[in-house]
């Protein structure tokens, strides 16, 4: 079935903002404003999904939000003595895990193949590559900020790696993981070579070690399940010989590093700090203590006198803020979506549907550096086209079929 290229053009004006591809790139200010607004501005597509049958894993995801807005909230109340309605401020990044019905409301509404998903997908992944490049041979080096406030982080920046470009990769992993899928399943090189350039960029330019890092291990994963057993002795043996390259890069090798540079003593003087903080106190460990306001300019080094800043040290920041119950909630969203995609690919096996379920594994592989808190929405919106992808199977749609 060809593309309705009508789909696939609103397709890709939306789905940057469901993947929260401005939410943190304050400098374009119209779009970052716009994906902060996004997640209500969205939500009346979900009332859509009232005139079918319930989504599967809409009761998790609605529990799960509603978990975590309030009850950290009201924990926060006594932890931080703010009043309640001024603390829900402090859960807005959770707002983009709504997208699973927003953007589930949109797909039954506009019903696009899975084709069409799919080159929605990958002409934003070309775009994220092409843009990056631009950026990399136009922008002066007067553009990379070499000193700027704490907890920000400019979209050019100069630091130990050098310059990079910390532009937002969502799509340009998936479509990474999509040619690798091609490759592995056809074994022809031209689809080896685009995964390889893609790489190449997220290696020299962008220099994030946990996007390098998780993109390397997926790849040894799904070669060594799609290997023979001979090939995977081959490959056991020259594992060593990689990991020896792969952190002969310094910036690479850093993650273990405790020097100053890498900012290894603030996030550990946080993860003490926050440790003391939580006590001995079996509640706070299982609860969590919330989190305060965003609208209090100190934020919560007004606590603990010092840089505080619970995305640095991921998962203890999660267990500060929400405890083991919301650490547990978070964990399965990208559990139950992995779980949702390897049922539509038993019904499809297409190479798109095996990149959104790499790309769950991924996120899950990498959280200990980059926290599922950041960008919820990048989870839930693939969780929403393979409930989406299974009730067109059940409803026995042209997609079931194509």
């Amino acid at each position: 079935m060809a593309n309705r290229w009508t789909h696939v053009a609103i397709l890709v004006l939306v789905l940057p903002l469901f993947g929260q591809s401005f939410h943190y790139v304050k400098a374009v200010p119209a779009l970052w404003a716009l994906s902060k607004l996004w997640p209500l501005a969205s939500l009346p597509l979900a009332l859509l999904l009232f005139a079918g049958p319930r989504p599967a894993g809409a009761r998790q995801v609605l529990v799960t939000f509603a978990w975590l807005l309030l009850v950290p909230t009201f924990i926060a109340t006594m932890t931080f003595q703010q009043t309640f309605f001024v603390g829900l401020t402090a859960q807005v990044k959770l707002l983009p895990i709504l997208y699973f019905f927003s953007f589930l409301g949109l797909l039954r509404w506009m019903r696009p193949t899975l084709r069409e998903l799919a080159t929605s997908f990958l002409i934003i992944a070309a775009l994220t590559f092409i843009v990056t490049l631009l950026i990399w041979r136009l922008a002066p080096q007067s553009a990379y900020s070499q000193h700027y406030v704490a907890g920000d982080s400019p979209l050019l920046g100069a630091d130990s790696r050098g310059n990079r470009i910390r532009m937002p990769m969502y799509f340009g992993l998936i479509g990474i993981f999509y040619c690798y899928r091609r490759f592995l399943t056809a074994l022809k090189p031209h689809w080896l070579l685009l995964a390889g350039i893609g790489f190449t960029i997220v290696f020299a330019l962008v220099k994030m070690r946990s996007i390098v890092l998780g993109l390397v291990l997926m790849a040894a994963i799904n070669a060594f399940v799609a290997a023979t057993p001979k090939m995977r002795i081959a490959l056991v043996a020259l594992m060593p010989f990689g990991i020896a390259a792969l952190f002969s890069v310094p910036y690479v090798a850093s993650v273990f590093s405790t020097d100053r540079s890498f900012a290894f003593d603030v996030r550990m003087t946080t993860t003490i700090k926050a440790i003391d903080f939580l006590g001995t106190n079996p509640f706070a460990w299982l609860f969590g203590v919330g989190t305060i306001s965003p609208m209090d300019p100190a934020g919560l080094m007004t606590y603990f006198n010092h840089f505080f800043f619970l995305a640095d040290i991921t998962w203890m920041g999660v267990l500060f803020e929400f405890g083991l119950v919301g650490a547990a909630l978070i964990l399965a969203i990208p559990a139950r979506g992995f779980a949702l995609v390897r049922q539509a690919r038993a019904l499809r096996d297409d190479p798109f549907l095996a990149a959104l379920q790499d790309y769950l594994l991924y996120a899950m592989l990498i959280s200990e550096m980059f926290p599922m808190t950041m960008a919820p929405g990048e989870l839930t919106i693939i969780m929403a086209i393979a409930v989406y992808v299974l009730s067109l199977d059940r409803t026995r749609t042209p997609l079931a079929t194509q």
